[in-house]
């Protein structure tokens, strides 16, 4: 008797990716990948019910989405888009035996420990404690940060909503621009920069700060600025945009005490290519003054698999049937 597939969900402000799962937790189980835009959408039970009829399947036995917001009781808002939906409501509305939701970034870290060498970048030549606590954090549409704590023999996920910390400026030019966007956001959150919208934001700051008028209304042109070197601003902003991602993701490894390695994920670090400075990444990294030497320590890693979140959140689905059987 064939059974049927579960549906794995990744869900940002921006795009709602799924997958089909045959064995949620084993390699090379998931198939059927696809990207949908959010905006074409009401709601995730209509993304949904598109996404099965995209790949010609007519339901799914269980499904598990990942999403990027808290998730805290039956009811989920979006932080970064309008949906709202109840989790109950809307697995009897698609007809699913569970309906798992998990933040995006708690099963981002879930993936950690499954990760293949040639699916990471090193940044770096620390070296990890094997069974250290995890971390991981990212730009996209928002900025996530979560943690990945051993317990028990497995590892158990840390959401937080860490992207949504004061922005604290290191030096001068930093300091006047959370001057400029004080005159528009009375908190200045790392998320308000450090994020794809964020990009845009710090561009235009610089801009104004050194007299000229925008070139780029999108990060993605910002990126083809800086890429094409026909502006030095956006070069400089990618340069500034790194060098924040690394103060935060400091920040982070000192809160979470995660010897076992900084992670970066999101959809934005791809997009850069070598216009993201892993050196000036790293130093920011480490520059929190005595504990620069417990910084040093950390590894830095950049995601580089194809949806990791995917396998996170698949294997959540792994464990919530391991233990409910």
């Amino acid at each position: 008797m064939n059974v049927m597939p579960d549906l794995v969900a990744d869900i940002g402000g921006t795009n709602a990716r799924f997958c089909l799962a045959t064995s949620p937790g084993a390699p090379g189980a998931l198939t059927s990948p696809i990207t949908l835009p959010c905006a074409n959408y009401a709601g995730i039970a209509e993304a949904i019910r598109d996404y099965l009829v995209q790949v010609g399947q007519s339901g799914v036995r269980d499904a598990v989405i990942a999403i990027a917001t808290p998730v805290m009781g039956d009811q989920v808002q979006m932080t970064n888009r309008h949906w709202s939906f109840s989790t109950e409501a809307t697995r009897r509305a698609l007809g699913l035996r569970n309906l798992l939701v998990i933040n995006d970034f708690a099963a981002l870290a879930m993936s950690l420990p499954y990760l293949e060498e040639t699916q990471l970048k090193r940044l770096d030549r620390s070296g990890a404690i094997r069974n250290g606590v995890k971390a991981v954090i990212g730009p996209g549409t928002g900025l996530g940060v979560a943690g990945l704590i051993p317990c028990g023999g497995g590892w158990q996920p840390l959401a937080t909503e860490g992207g949504h910390v004061s922005f604290s400026p290191a030096d001068p030019l930093e300091m006047d621009i959370l001057k400029l966007l004080w005159d528009d956001y009375p908190h200045v959150s790392a998320e308000r920069l450090v994020s794809g919208p964020g990009l845009v934001l710090l561009y235009r700051a610089l801009c104004k700060i050194a007299g000229t008028p925008p070139l780029a209304e999108d990060a993605a042109r910002v990126v083809a600025l800086a890429t094409t070197g026909s502006c030095n601003t956006a070069r400089q902003t990618l340069s500034v945009f790194s060098g924040l991602l690394g103060g935060v993701a400091g920040n982070a490894a000192l809160a979470l005490a995660c010897t076992g390695g900084l992670y970066l994920g999101g959809g934005i670090l791809g997009k850069l290519g070598d216009q993201f400075d892993s050196g000036k990444f790293r130093q920011r990294f480490v520059a929190k003054g005595r504990f620069e030497a417990y910084l040093q320590a950390i590894p830095n890693y950049l995601i580089t698999a194809e949806n990791p979140a995917f396998i996170g959140a698949a294997q959540h689905l792994a464990t919530y049937r391991t233990q409910t059987a």
